[in-house]
């Protein structure tokens, strides 16, 4: 096995989490449905899926989801706002990734759709602690694409046996366990950062 040189993380759920569900609660309450069914339509549709590849945009997915509630353009400037009120980056983890370097390479690898680069600089901006960050629909190709997570490592200039890589989403870590890099699944920062100080050490 070799020597592990290089972390990815993952950003959605991981690094950007919603810690008050109350936005989306109210949101799913004022449409007639429930949480879960609300984030599914915003990430777990096909609308979404084509966004994070590139094949259309944020704001055609947007209007989709928009579409699918019966709002006016009015109400869903409003509900994106909402939507994303409750999400809040972990700055810990933030210092924690920045910690691993230079000793460790390190690299964002997220399903995002276009402008999320932009959003992250302008209201977050933690990507500097990486040496690469690749949003899935400005390269066209998301996980659990073997070839996003190619392109990570050819980047990174490692082998997978050479990586963690650290998700919250299970179809993703299987995705890259296959590929021989090593995994954490995130479920919570402190195990997340337990796990991945186990691997490091070994």
């Amino acid at each position: 096995m070799g020597s592990i040189k290089a972390v990815i993380f993952d950003m959605g759920g991981v690094i950007l989490r919603t810690v008050d569900g109350g936005p989306r609660d109210r949101l799913a309450e004022k449409y007639g449905t429930n949480r879960a069914a609300l984030e599914s339509l915003v990430f777990g549709s096909e609308s979404s899926a084509r966004a994070e590849a590139g094949l259309i945009t944020q704001a055609e997915h947007w209007a989709w989801v928009g579409a699918q509630l019966r709002l006016s353009p009015e109400e869903l400037e409003d509900f994106i706002r909402e939507f994303w009120s409750g999400d809040r980056v972990d700055l810990e983890l933030v210092e924690y990734i920045q910690s691993l370097r230079p000793r460790y390479k390190t690299a964002l690898l997220s399903n995002a759709w276009d402008g999320t680069r932009e959003m992250v600089r302008g209201i977050y901006d933690f990507t500097g602690v990486f040496d690469f960050v690749v949003f899935s629909a400005e390269v066209r190709m998301r996980k659990p694409d073997p070839e996003a997570f190619r392109l990570v490592l050819d980047r990174l200039e490692v082998q997978p046996q050479e990586a963690v890589f650290v998700d919250d989403f299970p179809p993703n870590i299987e995705a890259a366990r296959r590929m021989g890099l090593h995994v954490v699944h995130f479920q919570d920062p402190r195990q997340a950062r337990r796990d991945l100080a186990s691997l490091l050490e070994v």
